[in-house]
């Protein structure tokens, strides 16, 4: 999938924590001992209706966990606690693999052999671990380290809750139940002889050197360490446009493409280390609260996020929906506390109105509801003969590429330049594909600002070189490069600029901009648009 460079919008996250899944804890937070203790009763199927009424030797059970830690507690499965089973506490692996082994009532293949060095033989753990090894239901944190005294996190309790059930792990639904849109996931040949890691040698001995000395084995996590290693590899490039994105990031991308998110929505930039708003959407609580393009956020609930880089920065102002943050802002110089009350947004991509017989066609981002949907809407327009046609891209911050491609296909014969890409190896011309929907007869105005970057400046260089419309407003913002994105098997991604694409004339974006045939500054009153009615008026 090739992108546009796109000012992500600052979202909350989906809730880590599913509908469909049994814990409900974020994938990243520790699970209790008490949530645990009933998604396992659940998932073996224990019967929780007949359960004695015997007293329990046990002090502070809830009366909603009763059931579950009555069955649990006559199976045999909680005598690793004592008297006091402290519900509310984190549960580790080797506890939870505990419970799990004694519910199922399985034991160890005779001769199964294992070597772990936080796994004593006929230790506790020792059975549990083994059954564990032998069903799949947990792997190993490394090669000699199982990783018993870890807490168990959100993500590791739901997948082992998973396994114990016979499930896969289902694909990850958006917002409204709907089962996202996957980037393919990639197989990727290469030559390691050819560029090695650099300074592989050096990596590789300071990995042995933590995994074999470091006193406080347990805080080893191999996931964080690999994680932490692809995003320094993508920071070096120091490019902003070229990320590693973790699992939960690169669903929160893919749901932004898709239209459903769930956050404040604003569209955001990382400029000179600030996160930057490029413009509220309309009817969000950011513009609710006030929020405008310009406004850098310096803080969120008192944490510095200035120069902390961009996916930290965000994910600071992410959080669950129905709460709140408190953004520490700059405007002008002036600095102030803003609250905005995070909500579940549909993203909007086109806006239609009328001023008497000009259609008027507000793009706010190129994904795939424009990429699908617009020729229709187009069509819709040409049924009532309009005497003029405005496409505004003012603060429209870019998408995907093949939307670009296809909103310029409305305007324009089958067969123009849309862009000509340049990379490393090759150059190519992109072109439209399908006949123009608008009536070439009908004269058309785009307007631009800058805050119009990456697919709206495909768009409005196209339409200036082939002189099909009059471009009008501010120059655009200059971000003329091609990013391609390539997804690993555990969802995590990365997002790299691969070519950078000139007009259907050869002139540059990256950097320039598109400069207007009609200058017109932006003020209190839309004067732009103003303009723009009066020209095709005429």
């Amino acid at each position: 999938m090739l992108l546009a460079p796109i000012a992500l919008l600052l979202v909350a996250l989906p809730a880590e924590a599913r509908s469909t899944d049994a814990i409900r804890t974020e994938d990243s937070a520790v699970v209790t001992r008490g949530d645990f203790i009933r998604a396992a009763v659940k998932a073996f199927e224990i019967d929780t209706e007949d359960s004695g009424s015997d007293v329990l030797p046990y002090r502070r059970v809830p009366n909603a966990l009763m059931p579950y830690v009555r069955s649990a507690h006559e199976k045999g499965a909680l005598r690793i606690f004592g008297p006091d089973l402290l519900l509310a506490q984190g549960i580790t692996r080797g506890e939870a693999l505990q419970i799990a082994t004694t519910l199922s009532g399985l034991s160890r293949t005779e001769g199964f052999e294992m070597f772990f060095k936080d796994v004593r033989e006929g230790s506790t753990y020792e059975e549990a671990v083994a059954v564990a090894m032998e069903q799949n239901w947990m792997a190993p944190l490394r090669e000699n380290m199982f990783g018993v005294r870890r807490m168990l996190l959100g993500k590791d309790a739901n997948l082992l809750i998973r396994k114990i059930k016979g499930e896969h792990q289902p694909a990850q639904p958006d917002e409204t139940g709907d089962v996202m849109e996957q980037t393919p996931t990639v197989k990727v040949n290469f030559s390691r002889t050819t560029r090695p890691l650099p300074k592989s040698e050096i990596l590789e001995t300071l990995w042995q050197f933590v995994n074999d000395e470091y006193l406080y084995e347990d805080k080893i996590d191999q996931d964080e360490a690999a994680y932490s290693a692809a995003e320094a590899i993508m920071k070096s490039l120091n490019d902003p446009y070229s990320t590693f994105m973790r699992p939960v990031h690169s669903r929160s991308f893919q749901s932004q493409i898709r239209g459903n998110i769930s956050g404040i929505g604003a569209q955001v930039e990382y400029k000179d280390g600030y996160l930057t708003i490029v413009s509220p959407l309309r009817g969000s609580p950011a513009e609710d609260a006030g929020l405008k393009p310009g406004d850098q956020i310096l803080s969120v609930d008192g944490f510095n996020i200035v120069d902390i880089g961009f996916l930290e920065a965000v994910e600071r102002v992410r959080g669950p929906q129905g709460s709140e943050a408190k953004l520490y802002i700059r405007r002008d110089g002036i600095e102030f506390d803003v609250l905005v009350k995070r909500d579940v947004i549909k993203v909007p991509e086109i806006e239609i109105s009328w001023q008497n017989d000009i259609a008027i066609v507000k793009l706010l981002q190129f994904g795939r509801v424009t990429h699908s949907d617009l020729r229709g809407e187009i069509e819709k327009i040409n049924a009532r003969s309009p005497k003029g046609f405005i496409l505004d891209l003012r603060s429209n911050p870019g998408g995907l590429l093949e939307a670009a491609n296809s909103v310029v296909s409305n305007f324009v014969p089958s067969g123009s330049v849309t862009a000509r890409i340049e990379s490393r190896n090759k150059t190519r011309t992109e072109k439209t594909e399908v006949d123009q929907s608008l009536d070439g007869s009908v004269r058309m105005m785009v307007l631009i600002n800058g805050g119009s970057a990456s697919a709206s400046e495909i768009v409005a260089g196209a339409l200036q070189d082939h002189g099909r419309a009059t471009i009008l407003g501010e120059k655009s913002f200059g971000k003329g490069t091609v990013q391609q994105v390539l997804q690993f098997n555990d969802q995590s991604a990365f997002k790299m600029t691969i070519a950078q694409w000139f007009t259907p004339d050869g002139r540059k974006i990256d950097g320039n901009g598109i400069m207007p045939d009609v200058v017109i500054e932006e003020g209190e009153r839309d004067e732009q648009m103003s303009r723009a009615l009066e020209l095709l008026r005429r």
